[in-house]
């Protein structure tokens, strides 16, 4: 059974940093492609970033392009979402999200078939 769990969410001041994990089990992580998303309350679902399986390839929404980074530690089977230069509308529950040995668009959310729970992340202004 697949499983992702995320942490490290939080309150911070507009400007500062957070860094968030996604931990997998129950799936081959190296060859996983692993998103984040993010949804703020009353929106879509969006886009933040992607790692890909294939040369760790990254992805980013052009919103935090610049600001955030993914990571993978594939011997930790952990994804990171380095947080820097926040701003009060990166106010949202973020969740990660994986799929095996995908060719899809990374970008999509119907690409991923295994979904973590989400964590808050609030940036006050």
């Amino acid at each position: 059974q697949v499983q992702l769990v995320e942490s490290g969410g939080g309150l911070v001041q507009a400007g500062g940093s957070l860094r968030l994990s996604c931990a997998a089990s129950g799936l081959t992580f190296s060859r996983s492609a692993v998103g984040w998303f993010r949804q703020a309350p009353g929106k879509e679902r969006e886009f933040v970033a992607t790692i890909s399986w294939i040369g760790d390839t990254t992805y980013y929404a052009d919103s935090v392009k610049g600001r955030f980074t993914i990571s993978r530690d594939n011997a930790k089977n952990t994804v990171y979402l380095q947080m820097s230069s926040l701003k009060p509308e990166d106010t949202a529950v973020y969740y990660c999200a994986a799929a095996y040995q995908t060719l899809g668009v990374l970008s999509r959310k119907s690409t991923y078939g295994n979904w973590g729970q989400g964590t808050q992340v609030t940036v006050s202004s």
